[in-house]
């Protein structure tokens, strides 16, 4: 199901312990924030992974946001562990594919991969 966490205006702009995905343990992790274009709203989405441990978000297709996401864009997002929202560690990462989910009508994953920096 699609599940918008929060909508806010911090701003991320450096991209501090950039790893490659190989590197990166994201279990630890709960969710990913980031903006579109530089432009307020910034976007929460609970972070998830697949049966091959690949992390994507769930994201219903008439939003907007879904809309804005295109495979190879590569986006500045700050992963988030539960009880630290807003105080993540950020990673460039590239949106790698756009699927329909087959159990929630109406939404796709968007499966996400860590770049090295």
């Amino acid at each position: 199901m699609f599940e918008l966490i929060k909508i806010g205006n911090q701003s991320t702009n450096n991209l501090n312990n950039c790893r490659s995905e190989s590197e990166t343990n994201l279990n630890g992790f709960y969710s990913v924030q980031f903006f579109l274009n530089d432009r307020v709203p910034s976007y929460l989405f609970r972070l998830r992974s697949n049966s091959s441990n690949k992390p994507y978000i769930l994201v219903k297709q008439d939003s907007s946001v879904f809309k804005e996401l295109n495979v190879g864009d590569i986006l500045d997002m700050e992963y988030n562990q539960a009880e630290l929202i807003g105080n993540g560690k950020r990673f460039k990462t590239i949106i790698t594919s756009k699927n329909l989910h087959d159990n929630y009508i109406g939404h796709s994953i968007i499966e996400l991969s860590i770049l090295d920096n």
